[in-house]
């Protein structure tokens, strides 16, 4: 890991809790080619596998707490978090070399204050599987429909301003699967745009012991009382941005 004590500090989160992967996840934190991170680790109530955090108790900050869920865990991570970029890694995730580096030039380049990437899936063994997951919308009307039918954004590929997340007030922790969705429509009704980069800068494992796999029903049923409260206010900054038919622009 190069230092660049010039360069913008990001702090990475990582919620664990009970995860034989964590170990695989701290190591892609480690090994970027951006020198100037923080990892903590929030150990969320672990009942096991809490032996794989000792080797790194000197290279990361390990932050312990009562069982609270995903949402309690990053929020308490990023409250704790020193750097100007905050960036979230699932403990059975994995981040490529260059994952930080490309995305806080990107920020910075476009002065975003919140982004996201593509991505790569990853089986149980961590072999990559498939094409990357690519969301090349044509336009930002595009994109924000998505949001009006579910989540097209993997949380583990954001980076934001932790200035962003102090204003938007962190995740909700009433909401046990959708915090993430509930958290980017409101940065974009707030009036933060997510730029994307095409780039598959991080590896999400699929395994059978993945919440998505085991909670579909409740994170659908979900999804749909969250998605109510904000449906209004999306279809009217969807009907702001509406692209103009191309018979009107060539006028």
């Amino acid at each position: 890991m190069l230092k660049q004590p010039s360069s913008p500090l990001v702090s990475v989160v990582m919620p664990f809790y009970n995860d034989p992967y964590v170990g695989e996840a701290i190591e892609s934190v480690l090994a970027q080619s951006y020198g100037n991170v923080e990892l903590i680790v929030v150990n969320d109530g672990s009942t096991r596998e809490t032996e794989r955090l000792l080797p790194y108790t000197d290279r990361a900050i390990v932050l312990n707490k009562a069982n609270g869920g995903t949402a309690s865990a990053l929020n308490a991570g990023f409250r704790a978090a020193s750097g100007e970029y905050i960036a979230w890694l699932s403990s059975d995730d994995r981040f490529e070399r260059e994952k930080l580096e490309r995305q806080v030039r990107f920020m910075e380049e476009k002065k975003a204050w919140i982004s996201h990437t593509a991505f790569r899936c990853m089986n149980e063994r961590g072999e990559a599987e498939g094409p990357p997951i690519r969301l090349p919308f044509a336009e930002p009307y595009l994109f924000y429909q998505t949001f009006l039918t579910g989540n097209v954004i993997n949380g583990c590929t954001v980076m934001m301003r932790k200035a962003l997340f102090n204003r938007l007030g962190g995740f909700d922790e009433k909401l046990r699967f959708t915090h993430d969705y509930d958290l980017w429509v409101r940065a974009l009704l707030a009036g933060f745009p997510i730029p994307y980069l095409d780039e598959p800068l991080t590896m999400y494992r699929r395994h059978s012991a993945m919440g998505t796999f085991r909670h579909k029903k409740d994170i659908d049923d979900e999804f749909r009382q969250v998605s109510e409260g904000s449906r209004p206010r999306l279809a009217r900054l969807l009907e702001a941005i509406e692209p103009l038919p191309s018979a009107v622009r060539r006028r």
